[in-house]
């Protein structure tokens, strides 16, 4: 074998939303730079790496999705892997190295990389360098940029372990020698920064603005802006778009989507089920679902493909200049002669489409803008203090500054755009850059059993208010467009109005099914059920007991269990969901037990109430240890992870503690077993 392959390893990612490749891609870019070679594959690539013969190191970075699931790009590894006539051995001459992507937000928090790297040491493989698990919640650079230092040493000693068991050349020296052990950025002095523009050459001395002001999105204080900066290395361009006389039509939205089959359907009824003067604005939508095959249970999601915003995506094109070239057709191609280890033509653009289209239909313009992308906008600027500040924010030194006035304020491209006029982005660095639009998931609320033909959804249309580093306010991308989409039904005219006296609509939305595999009912209906649901979080618990009702009108012999729901919102006369449905399942007894909050509720009472779901259950103490402890029955969350569903599992475990009579950590065992038992079950966003 030859020196050059003995300095090779094997780089594989597996993403869902670009985060891991891209982090796969700054590996590689490193290890060039060291004198290795990192053989890069997507982890789907099954037919172009074999890790039953590797013999070189293998790095794997590999993100998580879902309720804790490993991204589609992993599932055919990860089946593999998971095969349980596997020997212990059967990877024992494989070492590796593991950077798994999570958000601690949810309870399975990197748990893609974590069932890969467990699986893998069960079969014999052995760790050269210690595992990461960077969280999206706090930052990803936190925890991936040490780790990513930390590597080359790692690899070092991991071609060491090679030599000793195979005989190895120069490997060792290439990785540790003083030129190629330099990392692959830009160093730029306090006061003075070279700018280096890679295509021509030219170096351009730039003052550092110093501000005694407070710091923000435009304007830094010291120490970072009187800082010597590390920033990425500049990312390699290789997309190439070129405008077309062609005419035609677009594809339909719908061919951009792998998952599985897509289904068009009518939008036929649609409901406020909020008071004008609530805080937050609640739909409920249905879909005539009667002439396709899509099929579902309670508690299963489904996915919903939408568009950006058609003002944000005009004012985009004009910022672009290229207001003129909206309805053109574009052919979109990689760059011949790029340096993008690689490099193909995205999935998510077509082959032919109008740029519009692209906007509209292919690229999240909402993005929060990774370091990557601040860095390759610094070579699209021409206003020195502009250009510092974005240099800033992707340098390691701005890190904070980067997590607070980009990461936390949700900032996007047209935020950026705005704040720093000078900044005049190439089409093929938006598609090089954007990730893709994803479709927008959410819970079914019905009972395809009750309502035939029928699913409902519930949503809150998003709300984000202008601050200092938005100057505009804007709705939530699908819940927005839905909203818009349905106004015709929320306040029908004469135009909309059908000979039944209800509103009609020929708007149609584009879903595919993303079931569930745990979040659903007890296959035993005898077994009790507690769930808890506050705000649009009772959407799934409507199906459930919907399909409850339903089996009790047709199966009269059955014999069915205890069935409770603790439910909160702000004002009882404002935004109580579903109240005359929960008073009917009270009433006919598909519900046995409501326990309800207002947490903005005021009392004359000496004891105040109850404000937060968690409060009640802990007034529900004995009940619910007997429910989960007893009777071996299921209990349900829904609905925001951070301040709802941690209050509620916590609650759980003072409740366990105290009816069991045991400490907090044998509690928190308890809790943790009935996870493992799919009995405390999840479904809950940020």
């Amino acid at each position: 074998m030859c020196c050059d392959l003995k300095r090779r390893f094997l780089l594989l990612y597996a993403t869902q939303k670009g985060q891991a490749k891209a982090i796969a891609e700054e590996i590689w870019q490193q290890a060039g730079a060291r004198g290795l070679e990192a053989e890069m594959h997507c982890m789907s690539e099954m037919d172009k790496y074999e890790l039953e013969t590797e013999e070189a190191p293998v790095v794997i970075v590999i993100s998580t999705t879902g309720t804790g699931d490993p991204p589609d790009t992993a599932r055919k590894l990860v089946k593999k892997i998971q095969d349980r006539t596997l020997p212990p051995d059967h990877f024992a001459h494989l070492q590796y190295a593991l950077l798994g992507l999570g958000d601690s937000e949810y309870t399975f928090f990197c748990n893609g990389g974590k069932t890969v790297d467990q699986r893998l040491q069960e079969l014999g493989a052995q760790r050269f360098y210690n595992t990461g698990l960077a969280d999206d919640c706090v930052g990803l650079e936190l925890v991936v940029d040490p780790w990513i230092d930390g590597l080359w040493l790692a690899l070092k000693e991991a071609f060491l372990l090679q030599k000793e068991k195979g005989g190895m050349s120069s490997v060792v020296d290439a990785v540790s020698s003083p030129l190629s052990a330099a990392p692959p950025e830009t160093h730029l002095s306090s006061e003075v920064e070279s700018l280096k523009i890679e295509d021509e050459g030219v170096r351009s001395s730039v003052v550092a603005p110093t501000t005694d002001s407070e710091p923000s999105l435009v304007h830094s204080v010291p120490p970072v802006s009187q800082s010597a900066l590390n920033v990425p290395a500049l990312p390699p361009e290789y997309i190439e778009v070129q405008f077309q006389d062609a005419h035609g039509e677009n594809p339909h939205p719908s061919s951009l989507i792998s998952e599985g089959s897509t289904f068009e359907v009518p939008v036929t009824k649609a409901v406020q089920l909020t008071r004008e003067d609530a805080i937050k604005t609640a739909l409920l939508l249905e879909l005539d679902i009667a002439d396709t095959v899509f099929d579902y249970q309670p508690g299963d999601a489904f996915c919903i493909i939408c568009p950006n915003s058609a003002n944000e995506v005009e004012e985009l094109l004009h910022i672009l200049g290229l207001s003129e070239k909206g309805e053109c057709f574009v052919s979109v191609k990689v760059k011949q002669g790029t340096k993008k280890k690689g490099a193909t033509h995205p999935q998510h653009i077509p082959e032919r489409s109008t740029l519009k289209f692209i906007l509209t239909w292919c690229l999240e313009i909402r993005a929060v803008p990774k370091k990557a992308f601040l860095r390759a906008l610094v070579e699209c600027t021409s206003d020195a203090g502009e250009k510092r500040r974005l240099q800033e924010l992707c340098s390691r030194q701005g890190a904070s500054d980067y997590t607070r006035f980009i990461r936390d304020s949700n900032v996007c491209l047209l935020d950026l755009l705005h704040a720093f006029p000078s900044c005049k982005p190439s089409l093929n660095l938006l598609i090089e850059h954007l990730p893709k639009l994803q479709a927008r998931s959410y819970s079914a609320s019905s009972s395809n059993l009750y309502w035939p033909g029928k699913l409902w959804f519930v949503f809150n249309i998003v709300e984000f208010p202008v601050c200092p580093t938005r100057r505009v306010s804007r709705k939530g991308v699908c819940t927005g467009w839905l909203a818009e989409l349905v106004a015709p039904l929320l306040h029908p005219n004469k135009d909309t109005v059908d000979t039944k006296g209800g509103s009609c609509s020929t708007e149609k939305v584009t879903i595919f099914a993303r079931p569930n595999n745990a979040f659903h009912l007890p296959e035993d209906p005898s077994v009790p059920l507690m769930m808890v649901g506050p705000g649009t979080g009772i959407a799934p618990f409507i199906g459930f007991l919907q399909h409850r009702q339903k089996l009790r009108e047709e199966h009269t012999d059955w014999e069915f269990g205890e069935t409770w729901l603790f439910f909160g919102c702000r004002h009882q006369d404002r935004d109580y969901l579903f109240k005359e449905e929960l008073r009917c399942f009270l009433e006919n007894g598909t519900l046995t037990h409501l326990k309800v909050c207002f947490s903005r509720e005021s009392s004359a009472a000496e004891v105040a109430p109850p404000k937060y779901v968690q409060d009640v259950i802990r007034l529900y103490a004995k009940d619910v240890a007997r429910v989960l402890l007893k009777e071996r029955g299921y209990f349900y969350v829904c609905g925001d992870k951070k301040h709802m569903a941690d209050g509620v599992s916590d609650a759980v475990v003072d409740v366990l503690s105290m009816e069991m009579e045991a400490d907090k950590l044998e509690a928190m065992k308890s809790l943790a077993a009935l996870r493992e038992a799919k009995r405390y079950l999840q479904d809950v966003w940020s």
